[in-house]
């Protein structure tokens, strides 16, 4: 604290620490330049990352976000630059990704007059963000980042964007930061109901089919030794949402895979056998539910969430279990009896069996054909020792990644899920690498998205972040391609790409590159990437036409899932 006059600018980067940010990911720009001249002075304490793009800066704070679970901070200008990140913004609202987006606004008594590169970004962001708030006087930016942070950390976190007007950034004030812990119109978790609690042990208890559903937020509430505990007390088969992934190992005995629309077969056919499905942090997704119709008509439904809104929101619920993950779970596991749930355990075999038959064993040890997408993600995952962090662009290429990359620890995927942004993968892996630099970050893209934002290799250039860039180019836009091939009569409207030479693309902006065609080159490859010290890209020229197997066509029941062109579960 200190009563000596300071700028609005120097508040905001003092008030940053405070809250324990090191790291920003920005672009600067005429109605923010106060801000990052006097960032200059502070280089010792936070680091700014200069990326290509400022949607790029917004995709890297989220997988910096992703890792760490702190929030990513993005500082860009008025207008264009700060529009840039819209797209971000809506990705991390969806998947309920801490952001604090910071734009320069143009002074205040230029508000409204379309003076140049302005744009009412509050306006345009409070539908896809928790927070949006214009600071017009320096003496309010202090107050609006300690809200912003204890907005977008807690509860179901999510994105907050603050805009700061010049003069309030050039204005002088005294002084003083205050975090926050209390908003008197907002409660982050909800008060736990003990009813509720032993009504969920009630039915769990007398469950003969339990089946739990792990959702994100089980990573978010850091709840990931709370939810073994109760899953091993118990003897509750699960699985997870792609958000859900690593919350469990992969290796766990009742870990059943993924659900979903390319999830495993067995658990989505078991959703609508269970008798008990227990959804932990999890929104019931489209591509997790199908057709809402036939979805679990059998169970009784308990629902843990912090977030009331989710509650009935798609499927109904028979109890709800309101509350953060981590305090929720440890208080139902109390009520719970030790169980024994065998025989129901051993009925998932058959469809595991099933679908290592007719869908696994193909994809990652085929035995002529081109290279496929399957095989490329488990050769680089056991490379990494089932060690790294699995980051992906949208894809064909992020369904394999999901499905076929293992994981031994927690935050080991960063995905867009909910929205599903072609071009996150690159500036994600950026921020993962960043956040957690003593962990191998492997990104899987496909050559749409990829080229989306492949300005940020000039990132990596500049700031020597080592990523291993794994480009699955099958010179198509693949999942679109798949679709065209099943539902539209292989009518390839506008997905054929005729791409450049990634390899040579890499090596000017300083890059370790190859390009792989042939799979006896495919281990050697790998390999030489996973030892390189530093980034580095393959391209590999994988199978045009594959496809992603299982799937259940949307809007279909989630036990219509077909193993191939004409075999079904």
């Amino acid at each position: 604290m200190s009563n000596n006059k300071i700028s609005g600018s120097e508040a905001l980067i003092r008030s940053l620490i405070a809250e324990g940010a090191d790291t920003i990911f920005g672009y600067p720009g005429g109605a923010i330049m106060p801000v990052f001249d006097t960032l200059y002075d502070y280089k010792d304490k936070i680091k700014h990352y200069l990326v290509r793009h400022e949607q790029a800066a917004a995709h890297s704070a989220q997988g910096y976000a992703r890792v760490t679970g702190k929030a990513g901070i993005v500082l860009v200008t008025s207008g264009p630059g700060a529009t840039n990140t819209i797209t971000g913004i809506a990705d991390a609202m969806i998947d309920s990704t801490p952001l604090i987006v910071i734009a320069g606004q143009v002074s205040s008594s230029l508000l409204g007059s379309d003076a140049f590169q302005e744009a009412d970004i509050v306006g345009i962001t409070k539908p896809i963000c928790k927070w949006a708030y214009q600071v017009r006087k320096a003496e309010d930016i202090a107050w609006a980042i300690a809200r912003a942070f204890y907005i977008a950390n807690t509860g179901r976190k999510g994105p907050v964007v603050i805009d700061i007007t010049k003069d309030a950034q050039q204005g002088l004030l005294e002084y003083s930061y205050k975090p926050m812990n209390f908003i008197r119109s907002y409660q982050p978790v909800p008060d736990i109901n003990l009813n509720d609690i032993q009504e969920a042990a009630k039915l769990i208890n007398g469950a003969k089919k339990p089946l739990a559903l792990i959702g994100q937020g089980v990573l978010l509430g850091e709840a990931e030794n709370e939810l073994k505990i109760f899953l091993e007390k118990a003897d509750i088969p699960s699985a997870s949402t792609i958000l859900g992934l690593s919350a469990l190992p992969t290796n766990h005995p009742l870990n059943m895979g993924m659900l979903g629309m390319h999830g495993n077969v067995a658990p989505n056919m078991k959703t609508n056998e269970c008798d008990v499905l227990i959804a932990i942090g999890m929104r019931f997704d489209d591509r997790v539910t199908g057709d809402l119709n036939t979805y679990a008509k059998q169970a009784k439904v308990i629902h843990f969430d912090i977030d009331p809104a989710e509650i009935d929101k798609n499927v109904k619920t028979t109890v709800k279990v309101l509350g953060d993950a981590k305090e929720t779970l440890s208080e139902v596991t109390k009520f719970i009896s030790e169980n024994k749930h065998t025989e129901w355990k051993n009925s998932f075999k058959v469809f595991i069996d099933k679908e290592e038959k007719f869908v696994i064993e193909e994809e990652i040890h085929p035995q002529d054909g081109g290279i496929k997408m399957g095989e490329v993600v488990r050769k680089v995952s056991e490379a990494t020792n089932n060690e790294g962090i699995l980051v992906t662009d949208v894809g064909q290429h992020q369904m394999m990644g999901v499905r076929y990359f293992k994981y031994k620890e927690t935050r080991s995927v960063v995905t867009s899920g909910g929205l599903g942004t072609m071009g996150f993968g690159l500036p994600a892996a950026i921020g993962a690498k960043i956040g957690n630099p003593d962990r191998t970050v492997c990104l899987f893209v496909g050559d749409g998205g990829f080229q989306m934002t492949l300005q940020e290799l000039g990132t990596i250039m500049q700031y020597g972040i080592d990523v291993k860039i794994i480009i699955l180019n099958n010179h198509f836009l693949g999942m679109v391609r798949q679709w065209q091939e099943l539902f539209f009569d292989e009518r390839y409207s506008e997905t054929i790409m005729d791409n450049p030479d990634f390899e040579a693309i890499a090596k000017a902006y300083r890059i370790e590159a190859k390009t792989i065609n042939k799979r006896e080159d495919l281990d050697a490859a790998i390999h030489e990437m996973i030892q390189h010290k530093g980034s580095y890209l393959l391209d590999i020229q994988v199978e045009l036409k594959g496809m992603v197997y299982p799937m259940v066509p949307a809007g279909t029941c989630v036990t219509n899932i077909l193993l191939g062109n004409s075999e079904k579960a």
